[in-house]
């Protein structure tokens, strides 16, 4: 029954994350609601239900369109993999519980937001913000943060990045700072702490190995929201065990 279950939250994972993949890439652009049918972005044909299935129709297409013929971004069956695995480690972690239904909230803010960054570097208002009012409820109903954790870490969050945007002369943006608040608001001020330095530890080191290997310069513009994202799932997963290792070493 385990491995059942296992096995249906990482295919949950993959229509889910087969849908946030269209969320991220429409939200930015005005047309979530516009377009009901999905479409081939290039020739803009509607596709099939078949050209529709998570990653099985990706590798049955070879990542080519029906219709066109044109390359698919391979960034549509990652992030239906990746939503799929990151299901099961919630539900691996923290089982039937209230703790995995939070987890999920935030898997689900973190993939669309990921994916609106690497294709249009923009991190939406109205998905931080749908996302902002999701978690108040469900912390209002579940208690998983205090409140006053919740606003110090918000407020701490917010000057911090704050003041590194105006003596780094715009090194993150205004969408880096409200996405770094709204976690500090979910997971109060010392995760956030662990949170922006594994985040800039994330860039840092991956912006390294691209420049190592020239697949960036230095003038490029890279989005930062996807190590803040991984950060994210690091302190999800694994935040205060990071710090409780950390303060045994004083």
């Amino acid at each position: 029954m385990h491995m059942v279950t296992i096995f249906l939250f990482f295919v949950y994972g993959l229509v889910f994350g087969s849908f946030y993949n269209v969320v991220g890439l429409r939200v930015p652009n005005k047309t979530f609601l516009l377009t009901k049918h999905s479409h081939c972005y290039i020739c803009k044909q509607k596709l099939g239900w078949i050209e529709l299935i998570p990653v099985v129709s990706f590798l049955f297409q070879k990542g080519t369109c029906r219709s066109c013929g044109n390359r698919i971004s391979s960034l549509y069956p990652i992030i239906e993999l990746l939503t799929g695995f990151l299901f099961v480690t919630a539900y691996s972690l923290y089982g039937w519980t209230t703790m995995t239904v939070f987890c999920l909230i935030i898997i689900s803010l973190i993939i669309i937001v990921t994916i609106s960054d690497i294709v249009y570097q923009k991190i939406p208002n109205k998905v931080l913000f749908f996302f902002l009012i999701l978690l108040i409820v469900y912390n209002h109903f579940m208690n998983i943060t205090s409140w006053r954790t919740s606003v110090i870490g918000a407020v701490v969050a917010f000057f911090l990045v704050l003041v590194i945007i105006i003596f780094s002369k715009g090194g993150m943006g205004i969408g880096d700072l409200k996405y770094f608040t709204l976690f500090g608001f979910v997971f109060g001020w010392s995760l956030f702490l662990l949170l922006f330095f594994l985040s800039t530890l994330y860039g840092a080191l991956i912006n390294g190995l691209l420049l190592a290997t020239k697949k960036v310069n230095r003038k490029t513009k890279v989005a930062f929201g996807p190590y803040i994202g991984a950060a994210a799932l690091t302190v999800l997963f694994c935040g205060n065990k990071l710090l409780a290792i950390y303060l045994s070493l004083f």
